[in-house]
């Protein structure tokens, strides 16, 4: 069963006066439920902006020969309102990126638990959930600790544990890996699949790196703007 359907995702950007660039071209994309895939291609093939619209971050152009669509587990989520898209976002999805996004002043337990108040859990529920989200990735005895005292890795399971801690059906990740040195990438990659197939959360993913593309269950290749073969 499709988590994801989307048909004629295009997206253009103004980049200075009477410059404009096609991020997408129409692309449609159909995804099913515990499915681990990436998606793959050069800086500026249009896989983040991609990623963008299927996590209701930004709002595909209008179409030229057809109009956009995107369906998220079997509602039709194209025209939401700000408002809806929100709570779709904290009660669906979960976001990973490669900036890990974290709040300086926080604990890695405040960051965590962040996401849960924003989904609308007490304090004391957030707080709870948070502490059994950072042991889920390895960080049990580091909660207390703020992000510049943690390792890049350990930053990154943190940003896992606050995009997990909702049990999303949808994990988006955008180059996870960019900022982690092999072995923490590799660490992180296991920790997503792990979460996949013990729980059957959707995960998708965009990279460029082969080695991190070749351990999900599927690969799509992008080149301006487009899905290759």
């Amino acid at each position: 069963m499709a988590l994801i359907e989307a048909q004629a995702l295009r997206k253009s950007y103004r980049i200075g006066r009477g410059n404009i660039v096609e991020a997408l071209r129409g692309v449609d994309i159909s995804i099913d439920a515990g499915e681990m895939v990436a998606i793959m291609g050069p800086s500026g093939c249009g896989k983040s902006t991609l990623m963008h619209l299927i996590g209701l971050l930004h709002s595909p152009d209008r179409g030229q020969d057809r109009e956009p669509r995107i369906v998220i587990d079997g509602h039709d989520v194209t025209n939401l309102p700000d408002r809806a898209r929100t709570r779709m976002r904290a009660e669906t999805m979960g976001f990973v990126f490669q900036s890990f996004n974290l709040i300086p002043t926080l604990t890695a337990l405040e960051n965590v638990g962040l996401a849960a108040r924003y989904a609308g859990r007490s304090r004391s529920d957030a707080s709870r959930a948070a502490a059994a989200a950072l042991e889920q990735v390895g960080l049990a005895g580091r909660g207390g600790h703020r992000p510049t005292e943690l390792s890049g890795g350990e930053q990154q399971r943190v940003a896992i544990a606050r995009a997990l801690i909702n049990q999303p059906a949808l994990l988006l990740a955008d180059e996870p890996t960019g900022n982690l040195d092999s072995a923490n990438g590799a660490e992180m990659m296991d920790v997503l699949k792990r979460f996949n197939s013990e729980r059957g959360q959707t995960v998708v993913l965009v990279t460029h790196d082969a080695e991190i593309g070749g351990a999900c269950s599927r690969t799509l290749h992008m080149r301006d703007g487009e899905f290759s073969d």
